[in-house]
């Protein structure tokens, strides 16, 4: 069999819900927290938005949208060659979507946009590992590609340093479910790293991927640092959105909406 009959044959619906259920078990609120961001972009730019899906790994943010908006259109941009394999693969026909492989610590990775402006720049649990100068140059790089009236949402890791009881005790908590459920037999970030690099459509891009970020089983994206939700939308503000505030937040996570 050839490599194109290979990837032909690939069952990507797979690899994306794998995908989804070794995030999930990080982030059981996950589904909730696609529906507060689509919410808010329906809200504030209408059902026919054109997305800017930002480190988009597999298209998860994209898929919702489009489930939800079929006349939306979406620019996913990701630097992971093995998660944008599955991204094409699994939008393979669909013309409302389309991919670029980009690294956001590229001071002219908006060079690489089929676009100019979009109404909504959407991302979820992929800025975390940049270092905070290097999102402070970001959020204003986004602030030039989002139209006035638009809108900015990032779902992510966003601490909370003043409730340190609480935030031990939820901590404890998801480490005891986490720990259940592995013992389960569901996947954690390293395990599904393994079984792609074990498949032979992906064990080319997954090579490459460990290249540039390391081995998953050594631990990486080990430069990023996290901030308070109060942080980046204070950041935001400065990089030329005209409103920023927290629309969602669970004890772990946070999503921070920005209006051009």
């Amino acid at each position: 069999m050839t490599g194109a009959d290979a990837t032909a044959q690939t069952d990507w619906q797979s690899w994306q819900s794998s995908w989804d259920r070794q995030q999930e078990w990080y982030l059981p609120d996950r589904e909730e927290r696609f529906g507060a961001m689509l919410d808010a972009v329906e809200a504030l730019v209408g059902p026919e938005p054109r997305v800017l899906d930002l480190a988009c790994g597999t298209g998860s943010i994209s898929d919702r949208l489009l489930k939800r908006f079929p006349k939306a259109t979406s620019t996913g941009v990701d630097l992971d060659p093995a998660l944008l394999t599955i991204a094409r693969g699994h939008f393979a026909g669909d013309s409302r979507v389309e991919f670029v492989r980009a690294d956001l610590r590229d001071e002219r990775w908006t060079d690489a946009l089929p676009h100019r402006a979009y109404d909504a720049v959407l991302t979820a649990t992929a800025l975390h590992w940049m270092r905070s100068d290097e999102l402070r140059r970001l959020y204003g790089q986004i602030a030039g590609v989002v139209r006035d009236g638009g809108v900015f949402a990032n779902a992510d890791h966003m601490p909370d340093g003043t409730t340190p009881r609480i935030n031990e005790a939820v901590n404890a908590y998801h480490r005891a479910r986490r720990e259940r459920e592995r013992a389960e037999g569901v996947q954690d970030w390293a395990d599904w790293w393994k079984t792609a690099a074990a498949d032979p459509v992906l064990a080319g891009p997954t090579a490459e991927r460990f290249r540039i970020f390391g081995d998953p089983a050594e631990g990486d994206h080990a430069d990023g640092e996290t901030q308070s939700a109060a942080w980046h939308a204070e950041t935001l503000r400065a990089a030329g959105f005209a409103e920023a505030r927290t629309v969602w937040a669970s004890p772990a996570d946070a999503m921070v909406l920005a209006l051009k």
